[in-house]
């Protein structure tokens, strides 16, 4: 029976997660290792000043105590599957909000999946995008991301993996339903434009405080290939091949000519 290692970034009761779960039951063991609490924006973080728990909630669905979606990831390697019975496959999500452009360094959801390829297994990255601030996903609910991760999921266990070591499946759905989707599109990850939306407030006691906020999605324009803000917004479910070498090799040239 095939192994399926899930985590996400939005903690342990989150719809998305358990949409995620329902999705993928079917085509394996499915271990479940969440954050207790929301650790959205995150990033590919490690706890290192205080020990981490794994509290049971069911059989083989465990919440890591105030851990990160990396933590969760690295944790469950070590702790739950005895050397050369890793899982097939990890999967992180279904997030709440997008993940796409360079949010895919702050996000706590790609992140898990960073992790799992780092550890050389196959991993896929799965958000919902949502419509304004999110207002509409209650009413939209998850199917459409289910039914997409699903698919891949089932064909990345039946084909293997798509991309070579060190790589990993960005997915973002659209904002609608099954019957609007136009299918998928392989895309590379866009440039957004990024605003400050922080906001000072005062408590009752004077004191000065901020609170970050959640800026809208405006993307700059692009040339060449589609974007997965483009194909987000085309009705299309956006796969992004995602690498960890951050090197700009195109200037590897010219910084040796700068020296």
């Amino acid at each position: 029976m095939k192994k399926i290692l899930i985590t996400n970034d939005d903690g342990y009761e989150s719809r998305g997660l358990h949409a995620l779960i329902e999705a993928v039951k079917p085509f394996g063991q499915v271990t479940v290792v969440a954050p207790s609490l929301e650790k959205s924006a995150c990033g590919h973080s490690l706890t290192l000043t205080r020990p981490l728990r794994f509290i049971g909630i069911d059989d083989d669905f465990y919440k890591l105590d105030d851990g990160t979606p990396t933590d969760c990831i690295f944790l469950a390697l070590h702790k739950l599957y005895e050397e050369g019975e890793l899982p097939d496959i990890v999967i992180s999500g279904i997030n709440k909000g997008a993940n796409m452009g360079e949010d895919i360094t702050y996000s706590g959801t790609a992140s898990a999946a960073m992790e799992a390829v780092l550890q050389g297994i196959p991993a896929i990255a799965v958000s919902q995008v949502c419509a304004g601030q999110c207002e509409n996903i209650d009413a939209l609910g998850y199917d459409l991301a289910a039914e997409s991760i699903a698919t891949l999921v089932k064909r990345v266990l039946e084909e293997g993996s798509p991309l070579p070591e060190r790589k990993f499946l960005n997915v973002n759905v659209p904002p609608i339903h099954s019957s609007e989707c136009k299918g998928f599109k392989i895309t590379r990850a866009g440039n957004r434009y990024y605003g400050n939306d922080a906001h000072v407030h005062r408590n009752p006691r004077g004191l000065e405080y901020y609170w970050i906020g959640l800026p809208h999605l405006d993307w700059l324009p692009a040339e060449g290939h589609i974007t997965d803000f483009e194909a987000v917004n085309q009705n299309y479910i956006s796969i992004t091949p995602i690498h960890l070498d951050m090197t700009s090799h195109d200037d590897i040239g010219k910084l040796e000519s700068w020296l």
